[in-house]
């Protein structure tokens, strides 16, 4: 069974690797920090850290700024659980601004899905390849989905 939960300090290293092994590229600082904060989620299967979602606060939104599954426990569920824990956590929208190609999952969950334009605040990507509190807008054709 796999438990959604608030990471804890000592989650740090595995969170990271899961973000890097994901090739998405990672401020350990950051992260430690967000862990720090409550702004990250991690789900748990047989004592291990196997899926990590990174938040970020953006005012009357939260952003995920990166989420990442381990390899072998993809397509079991996982990032859809993070995502929704995240979205219960929330007192406002969840927002997401991603690749293409991970469009249909944003979409699966009830993402309204629209381009990323120029100047939006993004933060991070959510399934792509920023580092994780990114500030520079998406301007290679990426998405940016709301869930409201």
């Amino acid at each position: 069974m796999t438990e959604i939960r608030r990471a804890r300090p000592d989650d740090h290293g595995r969170a990271v690797e899961l973000l890097d092994a994901a090739m998405l590229e990672v401020d350990a600082d950051r992260v430690r920090d967000r862990i720090d904060r409550g702004g990250v989620l991690v789900a748990e299967a047989d004592g291990r850290v196997v899926g990590v979602c990174v938040l970020a606060d953006r005012g009357a939104a939260t952003e995920i700024a990166q989420i990442a599954v381990h390899r072998s426990r993809r397509a079991r569920g996982i990032g859809r659980r993070l995502v929704e824990a995240a979205a219960t956590e929330t007192n406002g929208p969840l927002t997401a601004t991603f690749r293409r190609q991970v469009r249909p999952f944003y979409e699966s969950l009830g993402f309204e899905i629209a381009p990323a334009t120029e100047g939006a605040d993004d933060g991070g990507d959510g399934g792509g390849d920023d580092a994780v509190g990114d500030d520079d807008p998406p301007t290679d054709g990426r998405c940016r989905g709301v869930l409201r």
